[in-house]
């Protein structure tokens, strides 16, 4: 009975393990792979580029030269080349991501894009230079939060952060600032601190998209604080979190006020 049980424990040992592995070379853990399989790997002066066997992708220069301009309006440097991952088809994406979405930039800092993105771009229907602004804005803080203080980091200033940043506002579809603004004046507010909580769905917003409106809405939120208070109380906020916890007690330390209370303000400011 113990050698049955033994032999038990061993194949179940080994079925985990051989999950595990499989997971990081061909399923949702890839990005985070060390061992990068399938893929050729074109580094250039800021990132590496990795790219499926199959797949075509001719937009190097214009990626790693949008590194510069995210490090200089963040005033912090990437730790490391971030690694960018190119599929070859929308089978492929999906095996190795946890997202259905463009674009992810995922705690560690790397940033996978979908083969429809590279097609949008290709069509004119999104800018490739655009989107990836946002995402290394994503990328250069989870680097330097590091990944437990990357998955605390508010999600709602993460978005704000990336759609100013990259002037995405009144873009592809993401409503404009005047646009963004009329909404809210006609009752659609997303309360920062419920996005991507249990309570997000509780809040019905009557508007075009969704998700656009909520990042325009954050870029918004992100505009109106720099517009009132500065780029240099901004982006002590912005750094003070990649290090610590306690967003409430963090803003009303460098600002004074409660965040309730700029939410207020800022409410006001667009109903006037």
């Amino acid at each position: 009975m113990k050698k049955k049980f033994k032999y038990i424990i061993i194949i179940c040992s080994v079925a985990v393990i051989g999950f595990i592995v499989y997971s990081f070379l061909f399923g949702k853990l890839f990005p985070y792979s060390p061992v990068i399989l399938g893929f050729s790997e074109n580094e250039l002066e800021h990132t590496v580029f990795y790219v499926q066997d199959g797949a075509e992708f001719n937009g190097f220069i214009r990626i790693d030269s949008l590194i510069p301009k995210v490090e200089k309006f963040h005033e912090m440097k990437f730790l490391k080349k971030p690694r960018i991952f190119i599929f070859k088809d929308a089978d492929s994406f999906y095996r190795r991501s946890m997202t259905k979405a463009r674009f992810c930039a995922l705690y560690n800092g790397d940033i996978i894009i979908s083969p429809w993105a590279i097609e949008e771009d290709m069509r004119g229907e999104i800018s490739l230079e655009i989107y990836l602004t946002h995402e290394l804005s994503h990328s250069i803080l989870h680097q330097n939060s590091g990944f437990i203080r990357a998955f605390r980091y508010p999600a709602w200033l993460l978005e704000g952060i990336a759609m100013y940043s990259a002037d995405q506002m009144g873009t592809s579809f993401y409503p404009s600032k005047e646009e963004t603004y009329n909404y809210i004046r006609k009752g659609n507010f997303m309360p920062p601190e419920y996005f991507k909580t249990g309570k997000e769905d509780g809040i019905d917003l009557n508007v075009q998209y969704r998700i656009t409106f909520m990042y325009s809405e954050f870029g918004c939120i992100v505009d109106h604080l720099i517009e009132k208070y500065g780029m240099k109380k901004f982006l002590e906020y912005m750094k003070e979190l990649t290090k610590n916890s306690g967003h409430d007690m963090i803003f009303k330390r460098i600002y004074g006020i409660e965040f309730a209370e700029f939410i207020r303000d800022f409410s006001s400011t667009v109903n006037l």
